[in-house]
């Protein structure tokens, strides 16, 4: 009874069929990658570059070690990565988006930095790691773009060593509720107007609004990563709970 019912999960607020929503997701950065960079700094006033290098300073790697940058993008975090581990070390780009993935390695190379950068096509739910490779994973503003968010903590979980940190930046829930009230109006009056005059695509720009709203808040998360396998996880909240970094450790 109900075995033959199809899993159904949330793209922005619209329920789909779980097999639809990496299909769907792949649309919407198809669609944004040539103009991604600028509606960043657009959207956030450039304050998404602060948002990272936070992330990367909390990342905390050193010369030599091997990073895994999940959901990779065009690059802003490898970029500020790659030289933090060094000619010995490795920073390797995944992201499930040929596209996006496809600008980054370009904008990388054009920046010069290419020796210790790899790049690789890859669904963070089932990563085509072996066990016990990577000294740190960061993923920045990509989780909640992510079907299955379990399955991919336990795939970072496994492919990290122990002792490994996992680094995660999101948006997330303001803690004030008038911030809360001033963010919802910004993010579905103005965005979607936004991506309609800059990258040709409202649609796609609502759903980047409705999607962190329905992504789990920062202590939501904070117990997904310690169901996972996570210890030691902590958050803080930059920009007033806009954005959330979490971070957690393999034991």
């Amino acid at each position: 009874m109900g075995g033959d019912e199809e899993e159904k999960t949330l793209f922005g607020f619209e329920e789909v069929p779980a097999r639809e929503k990496a299909r769907r997701v792949a649309g919407v950065f198809h669609s944004v990658a040539a103009r991604y960079d600028l509606m960043n700094d657009l959207m956030s006033g450039g304050v998404h570059r602060l948002w990272k290098q936070f992330a990367v300073e909390q990342a905390a790697v050193r010369p030599g070690q091997r990073v895994l940058d999940l959901a990779a993008g065009t690059g802003d975090l490898a970029a500020r990565l790659a030289p933090r581990v060094g000619p010995q070390g490795l920073v390797v780009l995944a992201d499930i988006n040929e596209s996006m993935l496809r600008i980054g390695r370009d904008r990388l190379l054009d920046r010069g930095l290419a020796q210790n950068l790899r790049f690789v096509l890859a669904d963070a739910e089932a990563l085509p790691f072996a066990s016990d490779t990577f000294d740190c994973v960061t993923i920045g503003f990509g989780l909640r773009n992510v079907t299955h968010k379990e399955r991919a903590l336990q795939s970072i979980l496994r492919v990290l060593k122990p002792g490994g940190r996992l680094v995660v930046l999101e948006f997330s829930h303001p803690t004030s509720p008038a911030l809360k009230r001033l963010y919802d109006l910004y993010s579905f009056a103005v965005l979607p107007r936004l991506g309609r005059w800059v990258a040709g695509d409202e649609a796609s720009y609502r759903y980047l609004a409705e999607s962190i709203r329905v992504h789990p808040d920062q202590e939501a998360l904070k117990a997904l990563m310690e169901e996972a396998g996570f210890v030691e996880v902590h958050y803080d909240n930059l920009t007033g709970g806009v954005v959330a970094l979490h971070r957690g450790f393999k034991p």
